[in-house]
């Protein structure tokens, strides 16, 4: 029951980060600096908070009583999230939902599922589970399958895009995609993807945290909170400083009260999106309770948002015009990382 209840858990959260950039397509009039710093103020600073003292009463106080040397750490792996977290914008206009997710998420998948396991074969710790432990075990080896069969997943979408690439006009191409690039976007994609795996990395500096929150009676569903609100933090500051910068260069901050556009709507849609942003890990957070922080809890939530963002993807008929071909190998690379999924289920079910 514990593995099906983090399954449905990391599915929220899957749809939440698939989904979360469906609100800023209704923002209009604003350069995209505006609406991703408006969606991010909720994203890395108003909702996380606020998430942590409906669910766990006193956090400031653990996040005061933590050592600098932790905040520190957590706050560095923060910023560099935040780098990944930018490129990831620029490669969805670059690449769209479908294409973008697949190339960007994958990496981040292999990188964030793998190198605390390398990590902690180098430095055992007591509860954490190194890459050898999962290689000598069944569930650790049925695990890692899953993380192949996601990749295979993942390679056959991204196969699909450069079938898109070439048999799309560029007039085509624009149509789905405004921006779209397959050179600029894979650049991006793949330096996002690495990044952004920074992410879980923080996770993992902040579990003193989440520890004395379930040393202090409270409920273990939501020990996670208290470490997104300092990792967060990092986020903040690289998106708040480009988007700044951006919105000088271009002189875009006339959009945050330009009437001659929909403004309580671009606020509203910004805000929405920065909200549905942050419950994917909310939602992820309550699955890793279940699951347990490694490569299973990892893969499962980075294999849900590519399934759902591809889903979206084909909703918005990014792939109109193309081949029948083109759109069976995107179906196909899907089916495989819904199939990744399940392997990654059963492998958590022999643990």
């Amino acid at each position: 029951m514990e593995v099906i209840s983090g399954i449905i858990f990391h599915f929220i959260g899957g749809f939440a980060s698939g989904s979360f950039y469906m609100p800023f397509k209704k923002v209009k009039g604003w350069h995209w600096e505006s609406y991703w710093l408006i969606g991010g103020l909720f994203s890395w600073l108003v909702v996380p908070p606020l998430a942590a003292w409906l669910t766990l009463p006193g956090f400031s106080e653990i996040i005061s009583q933590a050592s600098w040397s932790v905040i520190a750490t957590i706050y560095i792996f923060g910023l560099l999230w935040g780098i990944g977290g930018l490129t990831y914008g620029l490669g969805i206009r670059y690449l769209g939902m479908s294409l973008g997710n697949s190339v960007m998420l994958g990496c981040c998948s292999v990188f964030g599922a793998l190198v605390p396991a390398i990590y902690y074969n180098i430095v055992p710790t007591a509860g954490k589970t190194s890459l050898s432990e999962m290689l000598s075990s069944t569930w650790g080896l049925v695990v890692l399958l899953g993380l192949l069969v996601c990749l295979t997943g993942i390679f056959i979408c991204g196969w699909a895009g450069i079938m898109k690439e070439k048999e799309l006009t560029e007039e085509e191409k624009k149509k789905a995609v405004a921006e779209f690039s397959v050179v600029k976007g894979l650049i991006v994609g793949v330096i996002s993807g690495i990044l952004s795996a920074c992410f879980v990395y923080g996770i993992e500096a902040g579990k003193d945290m989440a520890e004395v929150a379930v040393a202090n009676g409270l409920n273990p569903l939501y020990q996670n909170n208290v470490t997104y609100v300092v990792l967060l933090w990092g986020g903040l500051t690289t998106n708040f400083v480009w988007c700044i910068i951006l919105n000088i260069r271009n002189r875009s901050y006339h959009d945050y009260t330009n009437k001659s556009t929909p403004l309580l709507r671009n606020y509203l849609f910004a805000a929405m999106a920065g909200t549905t942003w942050f419950l994917q890990f909310f939602f992820y957070g309550m699955g890793e309770s279940k699951l347990g922080n490694g490569a299973s809890s990892w893969i499962l939530h980075m294999a849900f948002i590519i399934l759902i963002a591809n889903m979206w993807g084909l909703a918005l008929r990014e792939w109109k015009g193309v081949s029948k071909k083109a759109t069976a190998t995107i179906v196909g690379g899907i089916l495989t990382i819904l199939l990744s999924v399940l392997i990654v289920g059963y492998g958590n079910s022999l643990k």
